[in-house]
């Protein structure tokens, strides 16, 4: 029986993903570099910290880790602030997981002040009871601390949390930890079939509970 939940925010909550979509490459070109790679891959798992300090010591940007943190947050903050939306039925979704007495936390590679603005906004904020971030973690989602701190603060068992994600690497890390996983599909996902495969459930969208609460019921 399920007991709780851990939420990736970007592609899962919010239809985002669009906002980080070559945004390795134009913060850099914004600072005089040119990309040498694809950028959007080699931080695929990155905290903005871990990217923060590849961008100095790959490319020698001679600004300070927090300065290229502002900077690259400043380029997504309005958007997070004004304009990125939840994902279509989302809100009657986390009310009737409420209602099923699940615990819910988030676990995001975006920094906390965004993500609660946007969640905020959108009605949504009041259902987590705490917010996790890579940044304030000290990794990406590569690997599962994360996760396990999400875990322990819903202090639910293992094999009774389900972890959100609509990424293929990040329900990998989470997966292998030993967590249940639900993928949520996003349009900007490769792999998402990938992902389908990989997951204990997959939802194409937030708006049919009732087979989600079947699948779920049956884990």
């Amino acid at each position: 029986m399920l007991k709780g939940a851990i939420f990736d925010v970007d592609g899962t909550l919010l239809d985002s993903m669009s906002l980080w979509a070559g945004m390795g490459e134009s913060y850099l070109r914004s600072l005089g570099y040119l990309p040498k790679e694809n950028l959007t891959e080699t931080f695929k798992g990155f905290s903005l910290y871990q990217s923060a300090c590849y961008y100095r010591e790959h490319y020698g940007v001679p600004l300070s880790v927090e300065e290229i943190i502002a900077g690259v947050n400043a380029r997504v903050e309005q958007q997070y602030r004004e304009v990125v939306q939840a994902k279509p039925g989302l809100k009657d979704f986390l009310s009737r997981l409420q209602e099923k007495g699940l615990r819910m936390c988030i676990a995001t590679a975006t920094d906390r002040y965004l993500v609660e603005a946007a969640l905020e906004r959108c009605g949504l904020l009041g259902f987590f009871s705490e917010i996790f971030t890579s940044g304030e973690v000290g990794v990406g989602k590569s690997e599962p601390l994360i996760y396990r701190r999400a875990l322990e603060h819903l202090g639910t068992a293992k094999e009774q949390t389900l972890v959100f994600e609509d990424a293929l690497f990040a329900g990998q890390t989470a997966k292998k930890d030993g967590f249940l996983l639900c993928g949520v599909a996003d349009r900007h996902e490769s792999q998402a079939e990938a992902l389908r495969q990989l997951a204990d459930i997959y939802i194409d969208s937030y708006l049919d509970f009732s087979r989600f609460w079947k699948l779920a019921s049956a884990l």
